[in-house]
């Protein structure tokens, strides 16, 4: 039956649900409203509509290997709580089995592809859990890798997923080097994998600064040139992953350490949860006062 758009409007404020899921569910009822709320309801669709205002920067990073291909993945909830709860974790490894198997480009192709290949799209099995978890849930961002049967994952999850890591080693198939020097990259976060990949606005950047620096020590005009290329290594070494001084061995760099073991580090990256993300700060003391207040 056609669905009027005040049908709709109506159910939209019910439930504070969004358009379409309001629109399919006045489908899937023949325009019975009251029938309508009890499936968005049952779907879990208006309790997670009532919590999409909150804001979720805490959460797990996970990280699965299947194969020649890996993933990596953040799952953000509103309290760490939640990371330990089975469904919880089972989201994750239903999140990562999906993303490995359907390999899709973007966040929002993910969301909206069908889970295991038919029935509710990832975004509806991630609202049906938000209904069952109690809490806001999203998938904030994965990256998948692939490698061929010669190179080597390095996988590492640290502090029950705050940190999540993969490395790709081409040459050697020795994945705990891999994941050695994925959890150096968990424990130091450089910013770029070598030299070459620091952009040319970030180098030009530092040496101005190292530039002013020297002149500022009453430093010679004419030295100061070789100064500041003496302490631009210096700066490589501090964000360039190559270049740093490996946590276990701190007299070998990270590249002497995969070159001892006739590989290179391809690429590599790293999650920290809730980075970027405004958290809300509590202050339980004072929630509390003012709920005893209330009463």
């Amino acid at each position: 039956m056609a669905i009027s758009a005040k049908l709709v409007k109506e159910l939209r404020e019910k439930t504070g649900a969004g358009m379409m899921d309001c629109k399919k569910a006045l489908q899937e009822t023949d325009g019975d409203i009251e029938k309508a709320v009890d499936f968005l309801r049952e779907k879990g669709i208006s309790k997670a509509a009532k919590k999409a205002d909150r804001i979720a920067a805490e959460g797990s990073a996970y990280v699965e290997v299947e194969g020649n291909k890996a993933v990596l993945l953040e799952v953000n909830c509103e309290t760490d709580f939640v990371t330990k709860n089975d469904q919880f974790k089972a989201l994750m490894k239903e999140l990562a089995d999906h993303l490995l198997s359907q390999t899709p480009e973007t966040l929002e192709e993910a969301l909206q592809q069908p889970l295991h290949g038919d029935g509710d799209t990832v975004e509806q099995y991630i609202t049906s859990n938000i209904a069952k978890i109690g809490e806001k849930l999203s998938l904030r961002r994965f990256q998948i890798f692939e490698k061929t049967d010669n190179d080597a994952f390095g996988a590492y999850t640290h502090m029950g997923g705050n940190i999540g890591v993969i490395t790709v080693l081409e040459g050697t198939t020795d994945e705990q080097v891999a994941k050695d020097i994925a959890m150096h990259v968990a424990a130091v976060n450089p910013r770029y994998l070598s030299r070459d990949s620091v952009s040319a606005e970030d180098v030009e950047k530092e040496k101005e600064v190292l530039k002013t620096q020297a002149l500022n020590e009453g430093k010679p005009e004419h030295i100061v040139e070789k100064m500041v290329e003496g302490r631009l290594n210096k700066f490589f070494e501090e964000i360039c992953l190559l270049e740093q001084s490996f946590v276990k061995d701190p007299d070998q760099k990270v590249k002497q350490i995969a070159k001892n073991h006739n590989a290179t580090v391809k690429s590599f990256v790293r999650y920290e949860v809730g980075e970027g993300i405004e958290k809300r700060e509590d202050n339980f003391a004072e929630e509390v006062m003012n709920q005893v207040k209330q009463k």
